[in-house]
């Protein structure tokens, strides 16, 4: 196990998962505090990284695409300090951080975890119910339908209209776009059959964002709205596939793996399959080293 403990957060490291909880200093944006605990498997990683500075360094996880319905709703715009995947670190602990950049990058290589993207979400998304009020308005989401309330400073054409209600089967897009100089930020939800092309300013189905504080945690409706819908792959797939071609049934779960007496030939074959990299030049010296010592330690 590794672990790595600063004011920013603590990053824990079991060989499966990472766990990820935010510190309490006042430096911790909001939107990780309010996302909580996030509990990331080795599956959806696609790297990890550490950078160095004079007074500080970052830890960066990057995920597969289409992981975490976080990222893809909010179109990988959260930046630091909201960011749940980096971590700031101080220099005193620099030798934390690399072993534990160390430790992930062979769990990923001795697991060969793939770093291209996924059909399926690896994380849940925000809990809900949730209610986040910012802007000109109020967003509610209770697993199955969406509430839009404005607030007094909203432009007449949605106060006009009142409340708004929209069930999950009638959204087929979700995005949240922060603020950015001058240009206002959004929540915007796309209904089927009523797409809207009018800014968010306007537009009775998004909440206009003014750059305010509370304004990221609009991202985490965004999440747990994208959670629910058909995976962006699921959705290409069948826009491929076109009206008249029927999607073939998934394929069968694969049979469990064999207990713990195969573990030990598997490891052996592992052992034998780096050898060959390291000889055919694909794996240098030092990641050889790293990836035998990683499975070593498993037997």
């Amino acid at each position: 196990m590794a672990e790595i403990i600063q004011k920013d957060g603590t990053w824990v490291f079991d060989g499966d998962a990472l766990r990820l909880t935010p510190g309490r200093d006042k430096n911790v944006g909001l939107l990780r505090r309010e996302l909580g605990e996030l509990l990331v498997p080795l599956a959806a990683l696609a790297g990890i990284s550490f950078e160095q500075g004079k007074k500080s360094g970052r830890l960066r996880l990057r995920l597969r695409d289409g992981a975490d319905p976080l990222l893809h709703a909010s179109g990988g715009r959260l930046t630091e300090p909201h960011d749940p995947y980096q971590l700031l670190v101080e220099s005193d602990r620099y030798g934390v951080a690399e072993y534990f950049v160390d430790e992930v990058r062979n769990a990923l290589l001795l697991d060969q975890v793939p770093s291209g993207p996924v059909d399926a979400y690896l994380l849940p998304g925000p809990s809900v119910p949730l209610s986040v009020s910012a802007g000109d308005g109020v967003a509610s989401f209770d697993g199955e339908r969406v509430r839009l309330e404005w607030k007094w400073q909203a432009e007449d054409a949605k106060s006009a209209a009142g409340p708004r209600t929209l069930p999950l089967a009638d959204i087929v897009a979700v995005e949240w776009q922060p603020t950015v100089g001058l240009e206002n930020g959004h929540l915007r939800f796309t209904v089927r059959a009523a797409p809207s092309k009018v800014p968010p300013k306007y537009d009775p189905n998004a909440v206009e964002l003014w750059g305010f504080k509370r304004d990221p945690l609009m991202a985490l409706v965004a999440a747990a709205v994208q959670a629910r819908l058909p995976h962006p792959a699921a959705r290409a797939a069948l826009e491929d596939a076109g009206p008249a071609e029927e999607i073939p049934a998934p394929a069968p779960a694969p049979a469990p793996a064999p207990a713990a007496e195969d573990d030990h030939d598997a490891l052996l074959r592992r052992l034998r399959e780096l050898g060959e990299l390291h000889r055919s030049g694909v794996l240098t010296d030092e990641e050889f080293t790293l990836a035998k010592q990683a499975v070593l330690k498993r037997m």
